[in-house]
């Protein structure tokens, strides 16, 4: 039986599709990626803001057709959308054959074989979300050079625009010791870089081991053979503490690169988001972030259009990412989401003005991003390469600056061929906005 997996959503949810597929093939299920081709279509959803909710289910519409057009014998639903609202998916969307939620990605392969029986039944597998769900093998789909490791499910605070407690449960820490044979695995296949994600990577043990422990596991996994780069991303910035600083600055393994969402800078606007930092917060954890590595590479977040937003508040926003000077920063126009507190909020912001604040704000990082980038002209930078653009005749890489699909690139000119995963030094020749342009330096 071959089986199509579609992996819709974060990084996050990619390592659980990852895992599904592990089991897949352990239990004897080929994979493919054709639609025409495929028996069983599996959809990892994603619905944590209406955008992606709307991708899901325009993706379950379309692929439901090759029950028709295809070999397609069933549709199996998992994810957030799958967790988040079963009784909308059975009710409206005709053509899904199973719902698998966010703790019970175990339940896969029993799922499509009851599918595959054809007795009419549509199983629904949702367990309470506390625990984690079994981790067996893991198919990487990111080239096997890179991986994201996946330290935590869930999350204990409660933002008042964040549906994700709901839908994930608490904060569960995976245990140190899984972690690293995990890593230790995924290194022996051949990844040289780790990318550490959680809701929150920064509270990481402190419900198993009663204290914060990220850094101790930080230490571990530098001394994990074949691992070059380890990259921190969903760090809050109230839980960056001077340990972790001091481990990120000591360790060489670990990229100076840290992704600190923060959503504002206006104190009454993170007040009503449930935020635990306020401008001052943030200024002072970036400043000593810095401090201690000033070549840091800090990336951001930012939330446009937050019921009650003025304004004003929306140009003191402006005037900050001027003068924080952000390396990267990625912009979203506030989505209101039922059963959050946000959504009863007064002084809702129409959806036009915030799409313009957040235009206005990619602009002005745009700017920056320019300005920051001119600074690497002339800069020796060691790259990981990830491919070759023939009809360029260039080779594609990131910087220690670049996590994939939401950073740049660096285009490499290099008489020699290189290969994916390759780490080679290359001087910088060339920006734009967002890359660079460089030479390989023998």
């Amino acid at each position: 039986m071959k089986v199509l997996f579609v992996s819709l959503g974060c990084d996050k949810n990619l390592v659980d599709s990852e895992h599904m597929l592990g089991d897949l093939i352990d239990s004897g299920f080929s994979i493919c990626d054709s639609e025409e081709e495929a028996d069983i279509i599996v959809v990892n959803t994603c619905s944590f803001i209406a955008d992606a909710m709307e991708e899901s289910i325009q993706t379950i519409i379309d692929l439901g057709s090759y029950k028709e057009n295809g070999h397609l014998q069933g549709l199996i639903v998992t994810g957030c959308l799958a967790e988040r609202f079963t009784d909308e998916i059975l009710k409206d969307l005709p053509e899904v054959d199973a719902i698998i939620g966010t703790n019970s990605y175990d339940e896969l392969v029993k799922a499509i074989n009851i599918v595959l029986e054809k007795n009419g039944k549509k199983p629904v597998f949702k367990k309470e979300l506390v625990g984690l769900p079994r981790d067996g093998r893991r198919v990487l789909t990111t080239g096997g050079h890179y991986a994201y490791l996946k330290i935590a499910e869930g999350c204990n605070k409660r933002c008042t625009y964040c549906a994700i407690p709901y839908i994930r449960g608490n904060y569960r820490s995976v245990p140190m010791e899984a972690l690293i044979a995990e890593a230790k695995a995924l290194a022996e296949g051949g990844v040289k870089e780790l990318i550490l994600v959680a809701q929150e990577t920064t509270v990481y043990g402190i419900d198993i081991y009663g204290e914060k422990s990220l850094t101790r596991l930080l230490h571990k996994l530098c001394k994990i053979e074949g691992i070059e780069w380890i990259r921190i991303l969903y760090a809050y910035p109230e839980e960056i503490t001077d340990d972790l600083i001091e481990c990120m600055a000591s360790e060489p393994k670990i990229c100076h690169y840290i992704d600190m969402p923060i959503q504002h800078c206006n104190d009454d606007i993170l007040k009503k988001m449930g935020r635990k930092t306020n401008k001052k917060d943030i200024m002072d954890i970036a400043a000593r972030l810095r401090a201690a590595m000033p070549d840091i590479s800090l990336r951001t977040t930012l939330i446009c259009g937050f019921p009650g937003e003025t304004e004003a508040m929306h140009q003191e926003l402006i005037t900050f990412i001027k003068d924080m000077s952000f390396d990267r920063l990625g912009a979203f126009a506030y989505s209101k989401e039922d059963g959050t507190v946000a959504a009863t909020m007064d002084n809702q912001v129409d959806d036009e003005l915030k799409l313009k604040w957040q235009d206005e704000v990619m602009l002005c990082q745009k700017d920056i991003s320019l300005s920051n980038n001119e600074k690497y002209i002339g800069r020796v930078l060691k790259v990981f390469i990830e491919g070759k653009l023939p009809e360029d005749g260039v080779f594609i890489g990131r910087t220690y600056r670049d996590t994939p699909s939401v950073d740049g690139f660096i285009f490499v000119n290099s008489d020699t061929e290189l290969v994916s995963g390759q780490f080679v030094d290359v001087e910088v020749t060339g920006y734009d906005e967002y890359d660079l342009i460089g030479d390989v330096k023998l």
